[in-house]
Order: structure tokens, then sequence, then C-alpha cells
């Protein structure tokens, strides 16, 4: 069953230098960080808003850039911003927060990118132990 789905970020964002990120949550989602700080590392989840086009959400098949070697894979076995819905995923240090504004450490997306949803990242439930990947994804840089 085929449906259209309504999404509206919950906030942006402003800057990127050195591995830094500044993403400033839309004051009426601001209630909804309190006690974020009370985890290191959180998911972000994130709109790839310049790569959000026909021919890119029309592609199934890519080779994945940072992985020396790498074949060419389903989009859905890759990390590729072209996709049918171009979603991004992040998991980050979380440095700080300021009012609605959360400081955090390596996140993959540009100045201006739409945040769609951020997650705490919980040990327990997030590292699965016995997770397995093809060898090319052991190369190259973090995604």
């Amino acid at each position: 069953m085929e449906r259209e789905i309504a999404c509206r970020p919950i906030g942006t964002v402003k800057r990127t230098e050195g591995g830094i990120s500044v993403l400033e949550v839309f004051p009426e989602f601001c209630e909804g960080l309190n006690r974020l700080t009370t985890f290191s590392h959180i998911f972000v989840l994130y709109w790839f808003h310049e790569r959000d086009t026909e021919n890119g959400r029309r592609v199934l098949r890519v080779r994945p850039k940072k992985h020396p070697g790498a074949p060419l894979v389903g989009v859905f076995a890759s990390r590729s911003p072209d996709r049918p819905n171009p979603i991004g995923l992040s998991v980050v240090r979380l440095l700080g927060r300021d009012g609605c504004r959360l400081e955090v450490e390596g996140l993959d997306a540009l100045e201006g990118t739409p945040v769609l949803d951020i997650k705490p990242y919980i040990p327990r439930a997030d590292a699965i132990s016995e997770a397995r990947a093809p060898e090319y994804t052991l190369e190259g840089p973090p995604t």
C-alpha cells in the first residue's frame, strides 16, 4: 500500500567546522531536549536536502565512495545520500547543550541541513557485538 508521509524538520544544522557541528532545535521542540545531555552519544536523522532530486531518488545501485574496492551494491546496502528517501543518519558525540542548541562531534551533514529527529544512543540496545558487514566496509573513513 503506497501513501505519502509528511515529515517536518525539528531543527537545522547551523554550523559545521573542524568536525564540530551546532544543531539548532526549533523553539517549539526545545523542551524535547530535556535530559538529553545525560547521554554521551546521540543519533541524528537528517534530510540530504542538497541531494533531493528526482534523479537522486531513482538511484537503486551505487558503488560506496568512501570504501576503496567496494563492489556495486543496492542503495539499501549503502549509506549513499542518493536514495528513494534521502534520509541521513549519524551517531555523534554530544558535547553540550545551550538552550535549544546542541554541539556535537562527528556529524556527516552540511550547514543548513534539516534535522528530522534526535534519539539517544543506548549501548545495551544499539551496540550489536555479533553484527557482520562485508570486508570492504572495514576500510575507509567513518560514514
